[in-house]
């Protein structure tokens, strides 16, 4: 298929939905180790919460069974914590969620350290919080692409972005990142790369490999002068919704990505059942459920369960960590003015 539409549709995150699946006691009764989803089915992030709810439905064949219960957060704290106690009511044993990281402490203050949390934070802040990220983080993208520029020949790296959010995070994971690659790593002081020479050859004598930019954006106004120079242009973006100008300028550019061999077989499925395309956050929602129904065939669904082994899932392989981080195998992918393009497929966790 069409690798740039697959990668624009990778963060479309506001989607169409199911109806909802409501818990009942009865119906938890029928099951041993129920799991609960954790989403907003109201305010103004209904609409995604709705995504998640309908790929969770696939997880499971398109239907209740008794094996997850989703109950309303809102994009509140307090929404998040009455979604909490409503789970813990209903006996589940694993929280899918919550969405967002402000709401982690709420739901961690009413379950506390007996229900695993697999938050779709990727919010490095909750490290050590007690909930485990789910969420695609700075960490994992980083350590994807210079990884594999590392084997590229690729030896200094200029860092540039912004100090705050996900840039900041993107920075920091370059740091522990460059010093397991071998790396030299830089900041690209006001991500401006253009009072730097270029020689007559192109050689980039002076000038690092490669420039890596958390922004989009950011990265497509330095291209034209990163390719006059010879330098390699590199992505760690928390989404892929490139505009065609952006296809074009970054021409060349290596980016880390979910595997998309691995979801376009999901999005075929969704697509087939709902009638629109799903975002990465809707993946993450079928990974997570995935996750929980393993969980459950192995008879177990407390925190070692979830520690013990590795899980294949369509936004990459995860194995998850102490600290509630996790390692998740992403793939690289190459940008041309035609779309995307996978140069290294990962390999399984």
């Amino acid at each position: 298929m069409d690798r740039r539409l697959l990668l624009r549709s990778l963060p479309s995150f506001l989607i169409a939905s199911s109806a909802p699946s409501l818990w009942t006691p009865a119906l938890a009764a029928k099951v041993k180790f129920p799991a609960a989803l954790l989403i907003p089915r109201t305010g103004p992030h209904a609409a995604l919460g709705r995504s998640m709810e309908r790929a969770a439905s696939l997880a499971q064949g398109g239907k209740a069974s008794g094996e997850l219960f989703v109950f309303d957060t809102g994009s509140t704290a307090q929404g998040a914590a009455a979604a909490a106690r409503a789970a813990r009511k209903a006996g589940v044993t694993v929280i899918l969620g919550p969405v967002f990281a402000h709401q982690v402490p709420a739901v961690l203050g009413v379950v506390g350290s007996g229900v695993p949390v697999l938050s779709f934070s990727n919010d490095a802040a909750l490290l050590e919080s007690g909930a485990f990220l789910f969420g695609i983080t700075a960490r994992q993208a980083v350590a994807a692409i210079l990884a594999y520029a590392a084997g590229r020949g690729i030896r200094r790296v200029a860092i540039g972005g912004a100090g705050e959010g996900w840039g900041g995070q993107v920075r920091a994971a370059a740091a522990t990142a460059a010093a397991a690659y071998g790396l030299e790593t830089y900041p690209l002081p006001a991500g401006d790369i253009t009072a730097l020479p270029a020689t007559a050859s192109g050689a980039n004598d002076g000038l690092p490999d490669a420039v890596l930019m958390a922004d989009a954006a950011a990265l497509a106004r330095l291209a034209p002068d990163l390719a006059v120079r010879g330098v390699q242009p590199l992505g760690a973006f928390p989404g892929l919704d490139l505009s065609p100008e952006q296809f074009r300028t970054l021409d060349g550019a290596w980016l880390s990505a979910p595997d998309p061999a691995r979801f376009d077989g999901f999005a075929r499925s969704f697509e087939q059942r709902n009638g629109s395309r799903p975002g990465v956050i809707a993946a993450l929602a079928y990974d997570a459920a995935n996750i929980a129904r393993q969980l459950r065939l192995g008879g177990g669904t407390d925190r070692s369960a979830l520690l013990a082994t590795g899980f294949k899932a369509i936004c990459g392989d995860v194995r998850f960590r102490e600290d509630g981080s996790a390692t998740r195998v992403l793939a690289i992918l190459a940008v041309s003015a035609a779309g995307m393009r996978t140069i290294a497929t990962p390999a399984a966790a």
